[in-house]
């Protein structure tokens, strides 16, 4: 975590499970809600949990809105984990893991927006050094500059990682791979789901 922020387990815990929903767009939950998410009988316990998550400056008061528990936004000692919902490879559909972790992620790999990250699978993107195996921070966002990376959906199935080039009645999808034809198709087939805006790489086998 940044700064001198330390949680006990249980709170990196609710923390986490916090993060996860607001990074999936869910409403943040009720008290109740998170003693069941959490296995917690006593509401008075959990009471005491996000109180000392509020003592941080990570979580929002409570302020007796019922607007359920939320994250402060933009707090400069939010620990920099993001999600790593699964890997994408070309052509295929994200391989979504069944329950995220959460990895380290440095600032200047990511933005003040909502991001995540996905493993990449493959060779597509070699000639821009995106190699497989390496994780990809996307930016997610429904559009993307010209020349852009992105992580682009094609008629509601299948996700891939290339660099994109929109054109009045068509969009280009290209890998960054020789060996390797760019896909052309009318802009209604393809949804963008994200701009990539960082990159890690482990050297560790």
């Amino acid at each position: 975590m940044k700064g001198s922020v330390t949680l006990t387990r249980r709170q990196q815990s609710i923390y986490d499970y916090l993060l996860t929903r607001q990074e999936a767009g869910h409403a943040p939950p009720t008290l109740d809600e998170l003693c069941d998410e959490m296995g917690l009988r006593s509401r008075g316990s959990m009471h005491a949990q996000v109180k000392a998550l509020v003592d941080t400056g990570l979580v929002e008061p409570m302020n007796g809105k019922q607007r359920g528990v939320r994250l402060r936004a933009g707090d400069a000692r939010m620990p920099t984990q993001l999600a790593l919902l699964g890997t994408i490879a070309a052509g295929r559909p994200i391989e979504a893991v069944a329950v995220p972790e959460h990895i380290e992620v440095p600032a200047h790999l990511r933005t003040d927006s909502s991001c995540y990250v996905l493993r990449v699978k493959g060779d597509s993107m070699i000639e821009d050094g995106i190699l497989d195996g390496d994780c990809v921070v996307i930016e997610s966002q429904g559009y993307a500059r010209n020349g852009e990376i992105v992580v682009a959906l094609i008629d509601g199935m299948d996700a891939t990682l290339k660099r994109i080039y929109q054109r009045p009645n068509e969009v280009v999808l290209a890998p960054a791979n020789s060996d390797m034809e760019p896909i052309s198709m009318p802009p209604e087939r393809v949804t963008i789901q994200g701009v990539v805006v960082g990159q890690m790489r482990s050297y560790r086998k």
